[in-house]
């Protein structure tokens, strides 16, 4: 009994001497910054949502009671009803994420074939054309608005379509044709990010895989798609998610190229100043419900892909 009361006074008296309490402090002072910056990061990003949530779930009675705050006093998805009636709902979504997932499939295709070149095929002018493609990246689309616009308006190939219709060219706008051939020829938004993604992705696979597939007696073409590609997985992963999300969002693009079909994000500013003129304040109770519709499959989405992401993400070394 004497020996262990000995041997417990040795261990804590040898932990007492290794008690540093510069080092504790320093410690304990790191965990409690990051704590109160990760608290206050949290609070901006998630403020917004749940303001929209407070707002959305309350009657058109409670907007007007000064004593609701955050807890709806009567209950009730009129809004969301209002909402999803004034967007044509289930038309609008499915223009949106039909346009969302052409363009991100396109992007995909696009912008791996070209980072596949930048990083792995040589050729005179490569740096000066890689520099071109970062450059897409800080100019904005709104600078090449005018050409844009008309080169789908008055579309054609080299003169071809003129030469033997005789007219001036064929109209685009209003169809899904500039989405598909923007991300198909590596023009879409954000191509040049993704393109950078994919080439930094590539540049850090080994060499001897594509060296393997050459002596096996595979070309360029069978290397990117059966060694290359499958590899590629997680740069995959995150430009599906980046470029979906973009196009969801995007309100400039179809704004430009469509009128008649009609897609969310240009659907909620109309529906907002429909009911503003006779209402403000339900008209901004009914633009927070469509702006919870709006959003809601994005939510979904990354709650069903988020460990995906994040290890995408970590593996193609955006963080880094």
């Amino acid at each position: 009994m004497e020996k262990q009361l000995k041997q417990g006074s040795r261990v804590w008296n040898l932990r007492f001497r290794r008690f540093n309490p510069e080092r504790f402090a320093l410690k304990w002072s790191w965990v409690l910054i990051r704590a109160i910056l990760i608290s206050g990061l949290c609070y901006v990003i998630l403020y917004p949502l749940f303001f929209k949530l407070s707002i959305v779930f309350k009657s058109r009675i409670d907007i007007y009671d000064t004593t609701v705050l955050w807890i709806p006093r009567n209950f009730t998805l009129d809004s969301f009803r209002t909402a999803f009636e004034a967007l044509n709902y289930p038309t609008t979504f499915a223009s949106t994420i039909m346009i969302s997932l052409i363009t991100t499939l396109f992007q995909v295709i696009s912008c791996s074939l070209a980072a596949f070149g930048f990083a792995r095929l040589r050729f005179k002018g490569s740096g000066f054309l890689f520099a071109c493609v970062i450059f897409t990246i800080v100019v904005p689309s709104q600078t090449i608005m005018i050409p844009t616009y008309l080169n789908y308006r008055y579309f054609d190939v080299m003169g071809l379509i003129s030469l033997f219709t005789g007219e001036r060219g064929i109209n685009l706008l209003d169809t899904y044709w500039p989405f598909i051939l923007q991300s198909a020829t590596g023009m879409g938004i954000k191509s040049g990010l993704f393109i950078f993604i994919f080439r930094q992705f590539f540049r850090g696979l080994p060499k001897e895989l594509e060296e393997s597939a050459y002596i096996d007696g595979c070309g360029v073409p069978q290397t990117f798609f059966r060694i290359m590609l499958p590899n590629a997985v997680p740069a995959m992963i995150t430009v599906l998610l980046f470029s979906f999300v973009w196009q969801w969002n995007d309100s400039y693009f179809v704004s430009l190229y469509l009128t008649r079909v009609k897609v969310l994000a240009t659907q909620l500013p109309t529906m907002w100043a429909s009911f503003q003129m006779d209402d403000p304040l339900y008209a901004f109770m009914i633009k927070n419900a469509g702006e919870m519709l709006f959003i809601a499959p994005v939510l979904i989405l990354y709650l069903f892909v988020q460990r995906y992401f994040v290890e995408s993400v970590e593996r193609t070394g955006i963080v880094g």
